[in-house]
């Protein structure tokens, strides 16, 4: 019975484990579409403040608030995520099994050995590319 109950610990913790992996990959992913949302006001701003000077008149002053207003929520929704993402990769550090991390170690180390001998460098991009028709949360979408 003994090994039925370690067994059901194991899945328990395994199954946590990945919940938490899918929580934080949809928080990762809510922060890229945050960042896309970033660019996109300050696209329409620099449109808004270009169009004025190509007219030859200024951004009017509503406009010119409305802009600024989406730009530092936008920017307020970023710093948040950015703040969610941090914490869940120290808790995910914090809660790293001791026993699991030597043997992980160790056979990181001989991947990685294995890797140099052969000359392949791995390197993952820090976030993906934007692509195109790609949705923001309805409270970041940009007027439009």
């Amino acid at each position: 019975m003994a090994i039925l109950d370690r067994l059901k610990q194991e899945l328990d913790r395994a199954g946590q484990s990945a919940q938490r992996a899918l929580d934080e990959g949809r928080v990762r992913l809510d922060l890229f579409r945050a960042r896309q949302s970033v660019d996109r006001f300050a696209q329409r701003f620099g449109y808004a403040v270009y169009n004025a000077k190509k007219a030859g008149t200024e951004l009017g002053g509503e406009e010119f608030a409305a802009h600024m207003n989406n730009l530092t929520a936008a920017e307020a929704e970023v710093a948040r995520l950015e703040k969610i993402v941090a914490e869940s990769a120290a808790q995910r550090k914090a809660n790293a099994r001791p026993d699991a991390s030597a043997s992980s170690s160790t056979s990181t180390q001989s991947s990685s050995s294995a890797q140099s001998s052969s000359g392949a460098a791995s390197s993952t991009p820090s976030s993906p590319p934007p692509t195109e028709g790609s949705t923001a949360s309805q409270d970041m979408r940009p007027p439009g």
